[in-house]
């Protein structure tokens, strides 16, 4: 949850508050009052809820992205050796968590850094050297729409939760362009909210893949795995959170 959205929130609910305190006091319209009041409760009731889910993904908080980092990396059939891609590494966790999992690995994220989230790589690389994986870490700027790799370059990728941010972007295109960038016989584990007015079927792309020689595609069903039920990940506004694995 990015700081833009918590700041357009909290300043709707002051306008709101504002505007219900003038309608009662200064302009004596009664059912103009009520009116905003019911949207400054409202607007409350969802900054409460939007602290809530960014508490529970805090790393120093509920951990609940940390429990989805582990999710992802468990199911990436990798030996650790060679090279590994994150595609959206925002401030370098996973990929961070990725070269302490497999210390034989050459680690690379990349991602477009907004300005609403607050991320870029100066702090992916403080990130990595307070854990010790400067070394083996390289960040850069980087579009999943086109990425700046050759064919065939990583012998592992990854994702988390990126996709569905990419405005405008055909996700399955998007997911065959990470894949473009994998080696034969590489492996992916590539996580996301597909919700299917997204993603459209999933379960007809698997098959896709299969039909192309991917082997061992499937899709996990993270809602559940990682957060323990499709209500509770609803809940944090991931409840199609699944995760195409598999071996190019």
């Amino acid at each position: 949850m990015s700081n833009p959205v918590f700041y357009v929130v909290g300043a709707l609910l002051v306008l709101s508050v504002i505007l219900a305190v003038l309608s009662f006091t200064v302009f004596h319209i009664a059912a103009l009052g009520v009116l905003f009041s019911v949207a400054a409760a409202a607007l409350l009731a969802l900054l409460v809820w939007i602290t809530w889910i960014r508490k529970q993904y805090a790393f120093g908080g509920g951990g609940m992205m940390e429990r989805v980092h582990k999710t992802v990396l468990a199911h990436l059939n990798f030996d650790g050796q060679g090279s590994l891609l994150e595609v959206g590494c925002g401030s370098g966790a996973l990929s961070i968590r990725a070269a302490l999992t497999w210390p034989d690995a050459e680690v690379t994220g990349i991602d477009y850094w907004g300005a609403a989230y607050g991320y870029g790589q100066a702090m992916c690389e403080k990130n990595a050297a307070s854990e010790g994986a400067a070394a083996r870490c390289v960040f850069k700027h980087g579009d999943a729409n086109k990425l700046d790799f050759p064919d065939e370059s990583f012998d592992a990728v990854v994702s988390n939760y990126v996709y569905h941010n990419v405005m405008g972007a055909d996700k399955q295109a998007l997911l065959l362009e990470t894949l473009r960038v994998l080696k034969k016989g590489g492996v992916f584990a590539l996580n996301d909210d597909m919700k299917p007015k997204m993603y459209g079927d999933m379960d007809a792309f698997v098959q896709k893949l299969r039909d192309m020689g991917y082997e061992d595609v499937r899709l996990i069903d993270t809602a559940t795995e990682a957060f323990g039920s499709r209500r509770r990940a609803a809940m944090m506004m991931l409840g199609d959170s699944r995760m195409l694995v598999g071996r190019k």
